[in-house]
């Protein structure tokens, strides 16, 4: 008997429905147990890679405190060689809760899907971008301790 299992694009699209219903733990149902999360263009002081559910939660738990985002836009995705990984783009739009500010913000995400769980994603955005909607000051979810623990 056969498993069919979602495929990359489903469960990205699943992913950003999650987001924005600001269901983290939902979200993060959807990674496998040891799926590792990527930030290529990560500012000083934030993580650059997180490995393992529990990492992303820690990493994520606190997001929507901080940022209420309200819908993602001009999303295309363009698929691989690999039927298991996807290239995103879109932008992100909401507001900074703290400031009110409002947080726009262009991505581009590359995300592998095994057996209907992310695996991988890497997560390219610029978080100096974001300086704007926190009064100058970097996104505070996610940041990286003295001991190089993410919190």
């Amino acid at each position: 008997m056969t498993t069919t299992h979602p495929s990359a694009t489903d469960v990205f699209s699943r992913s950003l429905d999650l987001l924005l219903a600001k269901d983290i733990e939902g979200w993060l149902a959807l990674w496998a147990p040891d799926g590792v999360f990527e930030f290529p263009f990560a500012l000083p002081g934030a993580p650059q890679r997180l490995v393992g559910r529990d990492a992303v939660r820690g990493y994520m738990a606190d997001y929507p405190d901080h940022i209420d985002l309200r819908s993602f836009e001009d999303l295309t995705v363009h698929r691989t060689e690999d039927p298991g990984t996807i290239v995103a783009e879109l932008r992100g739009t909401g507001r900074a809760v703290a400031t009110g500010r409002r947080y726009s913000m262009p991505y581009i995400q590359v995300v592998t899907v095994h057996e209907g769980r992310i695996t991988r994603f890497r997560d390219y955005w610029n978080g100096a971008l974001a300086a704007d909607a926190f009064d100058g000051g970097q996104i505070p979810v996610g940041r990286t301790t003295a001991s190089g623990e993410t919190r």
